[in-house]
Order: C-alpha cells, then structure tokens, then sequence
C-alpha cells in the first residue's frame, strides 16, 4: 500500500480495524433498513446517464447537488450554468475516463478524476459534489465523500486530513478497509462503506477509542 501522512502504520491500522468494522457492518445494515429505497434514484438516473454518455452534463450535475441536498444559492451555480453544456461534457469526460481506467489503483484514478473536475466551477472546494460526479462515473470503483463520513472517520479513529489531494487519500484509506474486512462485508464496493460511515456520521454511536 502507498503511504501518505493520512496512511496508518501496519500495527495501528489492524490494531483499529476489528473496531471498525464492528460499526460499519450494522451501519450498512441500517442505513439499509433506515434509508427509502426510492431515496438515491436520482443517483442511479445519474449513473445510468453517465454510463451511456460517458460524460455528466449540467442537467446531471444539477441532479446530483439536489441528491447531495447542497445549496444551490451560490456564486458557482451561476458560473457553472454560463458555461456551455458542450464543455462541461468535454471536462466530465475526461474525468470520467480517469476513474474508470483499471491499469490503475482506485486512489491513483480517484486523484486524476479529482483533478480534472477541478476546472468546473463549484469543484474546486470541497469534495462533496466532486466525489458524487466520480462516483456516477464509476459507482464500483469510487465512493462518496462529506462532512458526515468526515465526522464518522474521526470517530472511528482514522485519519484524513484536509491538505490536498483528500479524495485520493480517501478512495485509498476505504482500499485499506477492504482488504482487511470480514466475511460479512465480502463483495462490499467502496461505495458501501461510504453509506456506512455517512449512516455512522449522521448517527454517531459509542466507540471504545
């Protein structure tokens, strides 16, 4: 595994990780059971789009910020909107190519798509509507990112920080996980362990670190 400041030593990643996974496996399952199954249709209309056009248009992008429940009352939504729905597709496009391309790790993919969806106004703060738009791109390869799966990584005692390049050290840290989950997790997506921790976050429990 590629270390970063945010990667855990081997010692104090398996010491964590039981733990972890203690919380994230009932917290799928709650979200699960908590959750409207008619609530993330937007997304997966999303996702469909993408996949036949390989690009996100403005009209996907509106989608995904109602999804996220973002503010739409905010300088770059008209910035964005001026723009040309052609470019747009042209930037998401490429984007879209990054975190689909397989002859590389997921973090490595994760940082080249975050890094072209920077050009586009609203992308280049924050990683909430930038981790959705590559995530429709690439629903089994990238995961969702906000201030409550923050919360949640917090809690659970591992790290990511705010310096660059957080969504690729993120995609990397939820690898990590992965590969040391537990058979009840088997066949999880790192988009599964992002609704557990925003279930975690939104709905912190008690934790013995």
């Amino acid at each position: 595994m590629k270390k970063t400041r945010d990667t855990p030593t081997d010692d104090k990643f398996a010491a964590v990780c039981s733990q972890v996974w203690d919380v994230l496996i009932p917290a799928r399952a709650d979200y699960l059971a908590g959750v409207s199954p008619h609530y993330d249709e937007v997304f997966h209309d999303v996702v469909q789009r993408t996949e036949h056009a390989s690009s996100l248009g403005k009209t996907d992008i509106a989608a995904l910020v109602v999804w996220k429940r973002l503010s739409a009352q905010t300088a770059w939504v008209s910035a964005l909107m001026s723009l040309p729905d052609a470019h747009v597709r042209e930037v998401t496009k490429r984007a879209v190519t990054a975190v689909r391309d397989t002859a590389v790790p997921r973090s490595e993919a994760a940082r080249k798509g975050r890094s072209i969806m920077w050009e586009l106004p609203g992308f280049r703060t924050g990683d909430a509507l930038a981790s959705a738009a590559l995530t429709a791109a690439a629903p089994t390869r990238m995961a969702v990112y906000d201030r409550r799966v923050q919360h949640a990584l917090d809690t659970l005692g591992l790290t990511l920080t705010r310096t660059p390049g957080r969504y690729s050290r993120y995609i990397q840290l939820l690898d990590s996980l992965l590969q040391h989950s537990r058979a009840p997790a088997d066949g999880w997506t790192p988009r599964d362990i992002d609704t557990a921790l925003y279930w975690t976050g939104k709905n912190p429990q008690p934790t013995d670190h």
